[in-house]
């Protein structure tokens, strides 16, 4: 269960992401509504994760595949541009936390 709560927490986090961005600073108020309550699912969802993940692994896989999937829908959704840098660091970052899940032994 605790896989399934992480990865709700991943699409709160990139919801939370994009959401900001669509708020101006705070200035749209749907937008910023999404985005308050995006972020309090992910940090909700994220704790509940942690009851039996370590920490060092559940927020590391969390950010990190939140990080990606914001990389991958601002591409999909505002046209940014995904370079051999960023494919690079998308490389890292899933070689990390598939390492430090076969560290935890989980």
């Amino acid at each position: 269960m605790a896989w399934i709560f992480l990865a709700i927490a991943v699409v709160f986090e990139i919801v939370f992401a994009l959401g900001t961005n669509a708020t101006h600073g705070f200035t749209k108020l749907w937008p910023s509504v999404l985005t308050l309550v995006a972020a309090a699912g992910g940090i909700f969802t994220l704790s509940l994760a942690l009851r039996t993940l370590d920490v060092s692994v559940g927020y590391t896989i969390w950010t990190g595949l939140g990080s990606i999937g914001t990389v991958v829908l601002g591409a999909v959704l505002h046209k940014e541009r995904i370079t051999l840098p960023k494919l690079l660091s998308f490389a890292a970052i899933i070689a990390g936390a598939v390492t430090l899940k076969l560290a935890s032994g989980l």
